[in-house]
């Protein structure tokens, strides 16, 4: 169903696509002043239930069902996926290959050795990491969407080729489902995380295009052992940035996690 663009904001022209069963507005471009124009496009989402993304329209493949999101049990999914990936992983925390008995091939001169990762400090599923810290000092979700965006905006080479799209979800979450956003991604793991981390750190999914998802972060860890739990679910997330591409050592990355307010993800 074609639905009414919220008539208060000042939206360029644009057209609605169909994705699966549901209708998604795309504007034509960017419109010149979305960095102002994202809060307010949240809090429109509260009432509307239209919830913005920067997207490519033509980046994506077939819709999930929400069904299967909502299926996931968050906690015993994570569980199972650590204890695999521990086990696949752990001879190479343990016991790293000495340079010499690596292939002749595996450090061109060119490209700098990947260096060793010990791995998390866990020997079994620690459970969900907290919430973030509330205080009267803190940014709001939208905010920090805001900052976000700017950020993209500032930095990303093909973000001009993007448009802005109104997604009807029952929550931010849920929309790279809806779209069928095309990564490597598990879309149902993925969107299960997402809306833990909506309600646990203020989270608030900004873009998706490539294969790349930029998330906002209004109350993140505040120290290692905090932010370290939470690197475990972005690690299981099985974004190739954190394990594969080069892997990041898993304390560099859960140390960077400490007062960040922006996520990126991506899969090759």
């Amino acid at each position: 169903m074609v639905f009414s663009l919220p008539h208060e904001l000042p939206l360029p022209s644009g057209r609605f696509e169909s994705r699966g069963e549901v209708e998604v507005w795309f504007s034509d471009e960017l419109p010149e002043d979305l960095v102002e124009l994202w809060p307010r496009l949240l809090e429109s989402a509260e009432v509307t239930g239209l919830y913005p993304f920067i997207c490519w329209p033509d980046n994506h493949g077939r819709p999930e069902d929400l069904g299967e999101v909502d299926a996931i049990r968050l906690d015993t999914v994570l569980a199972a996926d650590f204890a695999e990936y521990r086990s696949r992983r752990l001879p190479y925390w343990s016991n790293p290959p000495a340079a010499d008995a690596l292939p002749d091939d595996h450090d061109p001169d060119d490209i700098a050795p990947w260096p060793h990762d010990p791995g998390p400090p866990f020997e079994s599923w620690p459970g969900l990491a907290a919430a973030g810290p509330v205080s009267g000092a803190g940014v709001s979700p939208a905010e920090a969407a805001r900052w976000a965006v700017a950020d993209v905006l500032r930095t990303e080479p093909f973000v001009r080729t993007c448009s802005l799209a109104l997604v009807p979800a029952r929550r931010g979450a849920d929309v790279p489902a809806i779209l069928g956003w095309a990564a490597e991604a598990s879309l149902p793991l993925l969107c299960a995380l997402l809306r833990s981390w909506e309600e646990r750190f203020g989270a608030r999914v900004v873009s998706g295009f490539g294969s790349a998802l930029t998330v906002s972060v209004a109350r993140p860890p505040l120290d290692v052992p905090h932010a370290e739990r939470l690197a475990l679910e972005h690690v299981l997330s099985t974004a190739d940035n954190i394990v594969d591409d080069p892997p990041t050592p898993f304390p560099e990355y859960a140390e960077g996690l400490v007062g960040l307010h922006q996520w990126r993800f991506w899969w090759d």
